[in-house]
């Protein structure tokens, strides 16, 4: 591998021209006429232009993106997240045209997309699923009413190509099914080109907890512990971290030993992700779904193990990564991830686009990092999503971590649009995340109190 093409913008465009430079390969940054003069474009060490600022029309144009590999000579491509990188067709037409894909077999990215079909897969593998129902494309004659009565209320309707929260309605009884399904699926095929949904048990007081894994194919495959996720607003994470709090060690293992399993089954090939939702007072813990792609949160992970997994994922691809062994990777301390958002949280989370008039970033170093998208001066617009950075502390406990990541955020000088930068203070504050009972309804659940700083 000597020229990589990143199909992929900001933040998580600049996290893999840093990886790829201290390997020793040259980058190709995509940009839309948006992002011109971004910084993911001038640290690259080419930049191709793909068009209007639209995703569709650019970042997730295939023709666009194959004809940039071809024009530069780049010999391999890196998805990221989002756009393309869980887009099995754009894989197999990568390897069709005689690049090196960093992902997963497209085959595998098939199935884990269909999220029906990963729970039979899980299943399988002897991983325990959330009670659910079958598929229900539209037009389906299922009984959604019996299978929602043995399934039991509260539950969600979920879109079979949907992820990251999208496609996702909760129904909390009989009178509410129906439109709830009508709407879901009309929704999903708008947005993924597939209407097919399913149900599936609502865990009232649930926590998303999530193994990542680095999967070797017939040799197997490794995990690098977990993550909490359950910090939600409207299915979207906000602060994650690792290790999970109060999980108990049995849990734990038994969860990655089931990641593992599916690894396994599925011969999986590079890094992925492993979602389940874990009942906060029983315990239990489901299969949600598995990513097959880099997460964004997957810095705190890094931050535990000393481990580079997007340098993980390019010298995989290049046949160069060599064996890993579960015994040789060690976690240190504790991680926390704060997602900071161009957002107005008193007006539901709305995006609130702008100019970044001032943004100056606390000093980093060895326990405090950040990845950010932006850079003073540039506009966060409304054609994608608004994150602007990701901070991630590091502290020898969760304590520390915490206090750490409240210091760096306070430091924070931000100027010309709406933040969520108090809010994420708010929550780190708050009693019940620092004694850590949380779940993924804490946010509303706690909405008067996070939001009582505005």
């Amino acid at each position: 591998m000597e020229k990589l093409l990143i199909a992929n913008r900001g933040e998580i465009g600049r996290r893999i021209i840093r990886s790829a430079r201290a390997l020793g390969i040259r980058t190709v940054a995509l940009y839309s006429e948006a992002d011109a003069g971004l910084a993911h474009v001038e640290e690259a060490d080419e930049a191709v232009a793909i068009g209007p600022a639209p995703a569709r029309e650019s970042y997730l144009d295939v023709d666009r993106v194959l004809d940039a590999a071809r024009q530069t000579g780049a010999d391999a491509v890196h998805p990221g997240y989002g756009f393309l990188s869980e887009n099995a067709d754009f894989a197999e037409r990568v390897i069709a045209a005689g690049l090196t894909w960093v992902g997963p077999a497209p085959e595998t990215i098939r199935a884990m997309g269909d999220k029906a079909r990963a729970r039979t897969l899980a299943e399988a593998a002897g991983v325990p699923v959330v009670p659910g129902s079958g598929r229900i494309p539209p037009g389906s004659v299922m009984d959604v009413e019996a299978e929602a009565a043995r399934i039991g209320y509260p539950l969600l309707v979920k879109a079979s190509a949907g992820g990251g929260g999208i496609g996702m309605r909760r129904v909390d009884g009989p009178a509410q099914l129906a439109a709830t399904v009508a709407a879901t699926q009309s929704m999903a095929g708008k947005a993924f080109g597939d209407g097919t949904v399913f149900l599936e048990r609502f865990v009232p007081r649930a926590r998303h907890i999530e193994i990542q894994v680095f999967g070797l194919g017939e040799a197997g495959a490794v995990h690098l512990r977990e993550r909490d996720c359950s910090l939600q607003r409207r299915f979207q994470k906000v602060i994650e971290e690792s290790p999970a709090p109060g999980l108990p060690e049995g849990v734990r293992q038994r969860m990655a030993e089931a990641a593992l399993a599916l690894c396994r089954h599925t011969a999986y090939r590079g890094a992925g992700t492993i979602e389940f939702i874990v009942d906060a007072v029983s315990f239990d813990f489901y299969f949600l779904e598995m990513n097959t792609r880099i997460q964004v949160e997957h810095p705190v992970t890094e931050m535990v193990t000393g481990r580079d997994l997007v340098a993980m994922q390019l010298r995989f691809a290049a046949d160069t990564l060599g064996r890993v062994e579960q015994d040789a990777i060690r976690f240190s301390g504790h991680a926390i991830e704060c997602r900071l958002y161009a957002e107005s949280p008193e007006r539901n989370f709305l995006p609130s686009p702008g100019t970044l008039t001032r943004f100056r970033p606390p000093p980093v170093g060895p326990d405090l990092r950040l990845d950010a998208a932006y850079r003073e001066g540039e506009t966060v617009t409304p054609f994608y999503d608004p994150m602007i950075a990701k901070l991630i502390a590091h502290g020898a406990t969760r304590e520390q971590a915490c206090n750490r990541a409240i210091d760096a955020l306070r430091q924070f000088e931000i100027d010309g649009i709406r933040t969520n930068r108090d809010f994420l203070i708010a929550c780190l504050e708050n009693p019940g995340f620092r004694a850590g009972d949380i779940y993924t309804g804490f946010i509303e659940d706690n909405r008067a109190t996070l939001l009582h700083y505005a």
